[in-house]
């Protein structure tokens, strides 16, 4: 439709809102000279875009089915290629990720009933590698937390203990992962989303490098921080997942052309004599729990049958390298995926204008924003009121000085390892769960999870142990596009555990 003309009042204030003054007859001359944009905005509106038609049907079952995780969002049937890496293998995708003619909410009440029309490039990936995707899994409230309780369908139970956090924000992927429903699921981290409740549920996440697997049709937290990767009960199988997701789709500017490659080798490559560092700052973390760390050692030890080498290593950085997150995520999001209205502004690449569209009535429901979106809202907004970016643009520079750090001690070890988390799975909070406690328990536990994000390396969690019958999780992390390497000594700690 023909975007709507401002009368000379409406221009005036318009102006004035930006620190312009203008008089009636200015405002008029103006809008004289505007009037040719305005004729380009009509063009581009009244031209349709090409949408490709699903190649694959799918029906919709369910949309928020009852389930006694309360884990998926909505349930699909697929027709999927025959042929494949991925036939007989069942696929769960959390809720941020478009798939065309599946309902998706991302967690939140305002987006509850959009319908995308397009698949994301995960999706294409997956069917025609011969996955059935069984559906959408329920998401923490537009993944900004690190929880299982903030999403607006209610909170996602740890299948090891209900009384349990599952963790987030992929949380819903975890639980139906690690309860067996669905074989696989593809998450997505921005702090530590796929590697918290992976870690929580006894289950294998990989994060990969950033711009690995294309973040084209999924829903942004902020560009330079997200990720989408694999989540599964095996190791094995989270190679053969990233094999099909891996490599360029040249819609998204995340990504700088590198291909994936061939996962599945690794996992048979003998670990002898690589070296990995035991890193002394992933378990000096806030919250460590020092049973957690006593079983991530254990784990780390049993690595030196398979005739791997231990080193212990220091990166005083990785203290500093999760503060750095803060600026860049929290400015991050309230530019791109709250005011940018899921997309943002200034890539090259696919956009979603239906989700724009979708997202475009935010302030009228902000009051249906969970507390913890809330409060990383009004934190980004302030900053950058009062500083006008510059915290972000600061902490972005620091990002290099971090990821220079890790990479200084990667150029000496295969891998560095530590706990994937301080803790195991949490109580869920009740009613008399005070605000602190409960943002804590949401946005607390990404400790040593999200430097990982600001750096993009890859990281993947593999369980290792049980503290009183609930998973803990081991880290490995490997320098930039190093999934081969990580598999391998994932591979080895998994036959040791």
């Amino acid at each position: 439709m023909p975007i709507p003309r401002p009368e000379p009042d409406e221009l005036i204030a318009l102006a004035k809102d930006v620190g312009l003054a203008l008089s009636h007859d200015r405002a008029c001359e103006f809008l004289t000279i505007m009037e040719g944009s305005f004729r380009a905005y009509d063009l581009v509106e009244s031209l349709d875009l090409p949408v490709a038609s699903p190649v694959h049907s799918r029906k919709v079952i369910a949309v928020k089915p009852a389930h006694p995780l309360n884990a998926w969002y909505a349930t699909c049937e697929t027709s999927a290629a025959t042929e494949g890496k991925l036939v007989g293998r069942t696929v769960v995708l959390k809720d941020n990720i478009m798939m065309a003619g599946v309902p998706m909410a991302n967690g939140s009440a305002i987006l509850d009933g959009f319908v995308p029309s397009e698949d994301a490039t995960v999706v294409t990936r997956l069917l025609a590698a011969g996955a059935s995707i069984r559906g959408k899994a329920v998401c923490e409230n537009f993944c900004m937390s690190g929880a299982s309780y903030t999403s607006a369908t209610g909170p996602v139970l740890n299948p090891h203990d209900r009384r349990r956090s599952a963790g987030g924000s992929s949380s819903g992927c975890a639980a139906l992962v690690a309860s067996g429903e669905v074989d696989m699921a593809v998450g997505g981290d921005q702090g530590g989303s796929i590697r918290i409740p992976s870690s929580h549920c006894g289950i294998v996440g990989m994060k990969p490098t950033h711009g690995l697997v294309p973040y084209t049709g999924i829903i942004p937290i902020e560009a330079t921080l997200d990720h989408a990767g694999p989540m599964t009960r095996t190791v094995a199988d989270n190679a053969l997942m990233l094999e099909v997701l891996a490599g360029p789709d040249g819609l998204d500017a995340r990504q700088n052309g590198a291909p994936g490659q061939d996962y599945t080798r690794a996992l048979t490559r003998d670990p002898r004599g690589m070296k990995v560092g035991i890193l002394c700052e992933g378990f000096t973390v806030e919250h460590m729990d020092p049973e957690v760390a006593a079983i991530v050692r254990d784990a780390a030890g049993r690595l030196t049958a398979a005739g791997v080498e231990l080193v212990d290593v220091s990166i005083p950085e990785h203290h500093i390298a999760d503060k750095v997150w803060a600026p860049i995520g929290l400015e991050g999001l309230t530019r791109q995926m709250i005011e940018g209205l899921g997309m943002g502004f200034n890539w090259r690449g696919r956009y979603s204008p239906e989700l724009m569209d979708a997202m475009s009535d935010w302030r009228a429901r902000a009051e249906e924003l969970p507390v913890t979106l809330q409060l990383s809202l009004l934190t980004g907004r302030w900053a950058l009121a009062q500083n006008g970016g510059r915290s972000y643009a600061k902490a972005q520079n620091l990002s290099l000085r971090m990821r220079a750090a890790y990479d200084a001690k990667l150029a000496g070890v295969d891998a560095l390892f530590m706990p994937t988390l301080p803790y195991v799975a949490p109580l869920l909070p009740d009613a008399d769960t005070s605000l602190a406690e409960f943002m804590t328990r949401a946005l607390g536990v990404n400790v040593s999870t999200s430097q990982f994000d600001v750096t993009g390396h890859p990281a993947i969690s593999v369980p290792c142990g049980q503290l009183n019958g609930l998973p803990v999780g081991a880290m490995l992390v490997g320098p930039w596009y190093g999934e081969s390497c990580v598999y391998t000594l994932a591979a080895a700690l998994e036959r040791a555990s």
